[in-house]
């Protein structure tokens, strides 16, 4: 199977065998799979995503400025509106009332953050939010690549 980097059989019960996948995908997003082998053929039990966001002090402190207390959720968003196709998304911070349907919060050194689970594979498994002050804008990034050096914040409430 192509892309696995991981792979440990788990159990056998009867003729079916239980294995424990450890998948990179398209866009280095990791996922743990569990799956079933009957006569053959692979039947997918589930899949968990993994991820891990930190936060600079300077962008944490920033997004505190922001918010300036208001109740609220800071969702990561994936927006495709005006590029044209669903792969060729900017991320953007929305604060947000509740958060969306479709959302994981993911693990994080401090602010709590939200992001669609459809839209975590166009992203790293470890990113790292900070703020730039001299182009007033946060900025997204991996250890692999920058993936937005102008990411905007937006209060949607």
């Amino acid at each position: 199977m192509k892309g696995i980097t991981g792979r440990k059989r788990i159990g056998i019960v009867s003729t079916v065998f239980v294995w424990l996948i450890l998948q990179k995908e398209a866009g280095s997003f990791f996922n743990r799979s569990v799956f079933i082998v009957y006569n053959g053929e692979r039947k997918d039990i589930g899949r968990r995503a993994i991820m891990y966001i930190e936060w600079t002090e300077t962008a944490a402190e920033k997004i505190v400025d922001k918010v300036q207390g208001q109740e609220g959720y800071l969702q990561l968003k994936y927006d495709t509106d005006g590029c044209g196709c669903v792969v060729s998304g900017v991320t953007a911070l929305w604060w947000v009332n509740e958060p969306e349907e479709g959302t994981e919060k993911v693990e994080t050194n401090g602010v709590p953050l939200y992001v669609e689970k459809s839209k975590m594979i166009f992203l790293d498994e470890v990113m790292k939010i900070d703020f730039v002050p001299e182009a007033n804008s946060f900025q997204l990034k991996s250890p692999n690549q920058i993936l937005n050096p102008r990411m905007s914040f937006f209060n949607k409430i």
